[in-house]
């Protein structure tokens, strides 16, 4: 059986990034190959600060789902030579999903985020993300990274049409496909198997409030009208002052599936939402810092044709539709495309 090392960004505190993790790792291994992770780490080893007991906790849910994914015993470091192994001991180096060539991230982004300790015809990417929209500054030496980089990778597959676009001002090459994010190669009943209730729900009727940017007084108010009106809890995972901060990725599986309504600006949320058939509403980032990153939530509300979940002032009746036929129709072609792709990167 070949042997395939995936190349991810990791950090025990963002959900997305464990459960496309570990999506990767059983997407290969459906594909016949022998995965596991190598923890890539940057200049810091980036882990959540421990304040209190709930944050305490919450690595703890994290440390335990990892238990769901196989890592490599050493580690790829950014300011360090990779280890040799990493080159010869693998047929294949995967490198995706998430943000892993996002070159804005000063203290993680290098070379071997695009796989160049191991020969070219080793280096596949699965829907690899930049997660912004334009290109580094021509003639500088992160522009120069990336264009050789990308130029030495036998298969390129990225997560949004920007993406795409990307690789071809920096290389040249046309050859990039924008595929769906690796999470949603698994369905219902395969991401049942690793989703845990959380133990302080106390309501089965709730509005899921899940957000990496700020959230305007306007946004509240309507959240809580429609919360109102349909006699529901807002659960917030993202406050630190919540009570519901303290979840892991088991734990956002179950409130993704489960809730009345997803209201997010997080594109996995949006992902895991189409996955369990919940409605959900978007939200565009007010950070300043985060609003490049929307290109990724774009590429998936096209892709799905579902636009009308981009929250306008409203959250109005087609947004608590929870009727996906057609998304799950198009989920199956897309599906069918990454196969496609692997099959033959794999080859």
């Amino acid at each position: 059986m070949k042997r395939a090392g995936i190349v991810t960004l990791f950090g025990e505190y963002n959900f997305g990034n464990r459960l496309q993790n570990y999506a990767v790792q059983q997407v290969l291994r459906k594909n016949g190959l022998d995965a596991e992770t190598i923890k890539y780490i940057g200049l810091e080893d980036d882990v959540p600060v421990i304040r209190n007991e709930k944050d305490e906790s919450r690595l703890k849910k994290f440390k335990s789902f990892n238990e769901n994914i196989e890592f490599a015993d050493e580690i790829l470091y950014k300011e360090y030579e990779a280890p040799k192994r990493f080159a010869e001991d693998y047929d294949y180096i995967v490198m995706g999903s998430d943000q892993i060539w996002n070159f804005t991230f000063d203290k993680i982004f290098s070379d071997k985020a695009l796989g160049t300790f191991a020969p070219k015809e080793k280096r596949v990417s699965f829907s690899a993300s930049f997660g912004v929209d334009y290109v580094p500054e021509e003639g500088s030496s992160l522009y120069e990274l990336c264009k050789n980089g990308l130029n030495d990778i036998k298969s390129i597959s990225v997560r949004e049409s920007a993406g795409k676009e990307i690789v071809k001002k920096l290389t040249g090459r046309d050859d990039a496909e924008v595929l769906i994010d690796p999470t949603m190669m698994l369905d219902e009943s395969e991401w049942e198997k690793v989703m845990k209730k959380p133990e302080n729900l106390k309501t089965d009727k709730y509005i899921l409030k899940s957000f990496l940017g700020d959230v305007s007084n306007d946004v509240w108010k309507e959240l809580r009208r429609v919360a109102d009106e349909n006699d529901c809890e807002i659960i917030d995972i993202s406050d630190k002052n919540s009570p519901y901060y303290d979840m892991g990725p088991a734990e956002f599986l179950y409130l993704e599936k489960n809730a009345f309504l997803v209201a997010t600006d997080s594109f996995h949320s949006c992902v895991f939402s189409i996955i369990f058939s919940t409605p959900f509403v978007i939200f565009k980032r007010q950070s300043k810092d985060l609003q490049s990153m929307y290109s990724r939530i774009e590429t998936l509300l096209e892709t799905f044709d579902m636009k009308n979940r981009v929250f306008n002032k409203k959250i109005t009746a087609d947004i608590l539709d929870n009727d996906y036929s057609k998304a799950h129709e198009i989920l199956k072609h897309e599906q069918a495309r990454v196969n496609d792709f692997l099959s033959t990167a794999f080859e």
